[in-house]
């Protein structure tokens, strides 16, 4: 069965570029680029993994992993942090919120596709 995963990453280029990558990986994407939906699209895709940008326009992406680790539907899901922020203790907290991965910008594929399976594929 193709995993899924949803992107909620509010820069196009970003959005775009990730989800090209995961297509070609052979995963099923869904895109959100407004993080105010992105628990409404995560309760209807119900992914195997979120990627999430922590820097969003109009909520935190910090606010969005921890309501989904208090949603009893999506709390088991995997996230994959994606972010510009790459101060000291930055990823840290990312990860005290919830988020399983972490990555800082700028990504590269192989980086990017590497925390992707290993949060989706566990022990592949």
């Amino acid at each position: 069965m193709t995993k899924r995963i949803l992107v909620v990453e509010d820069n196009d280029l970003n959005r775009k570029l990730f989800c090209d990558v995961l297509r070609a990986g052979g995963f099923s994407v869904e895109p959100c680029s407004d993080g105010n939906l992105a628990l409404e699209h995560a309760r209807f895709f119900l992914p195997n993994l979120v990627v999430m940008d922590i820097q969003l326009a109009d909520v935190s992406g910090l606010d969005l992993i921890a309501s989904m680790k208090g949603d009893a539907v999506l709390c088991e899901v995997p996230v994959l942090a994606v972010t510009a922020y790459a101060g000291k203790g930055d990823e840290e907290r990312i990860r005290e919120v919830g988020a399983k991965g972490y990555l800082s910008k700028p990504v590269s594929i192989g980086p990017f596709m590497a925390a992707v399976r290993g949060l989706i594929e566990p022990g592949v």
